[in-house]
């Protein structure tokens, strides 16, 4: 997985001053698998990662370097 696809998911989070909880929640996912993604150690289908997109207000572009 592309560690930046994590560092900027984590970013992303924190700049909203949202938990992983929180944000597991929004997109139904559990908060282990929310760490997971931010830590780079297991990379999010295509759906899940248009679902974060959209729930951050970004482009999925901005999840690449």
């Amino acid at each position: 997985m592309d560690i930046f696809l994590g560092k900027r998911l984590k970013e992303l989070r924190t700049e909203n001053e949202l938990t992983q909880k929180q944000v597991a929640e929004a997109l139904g996912i559990n908060t282990v698998t929310c760490l997971h993604h931010e830590k780079a150690q297991r990379e999010p289908p295509l759906s899940l990662l248009a679902d974060m997109a959209k729930y951050f207000g970004v482009s999925v572009d901005c999840f690449w370097d």
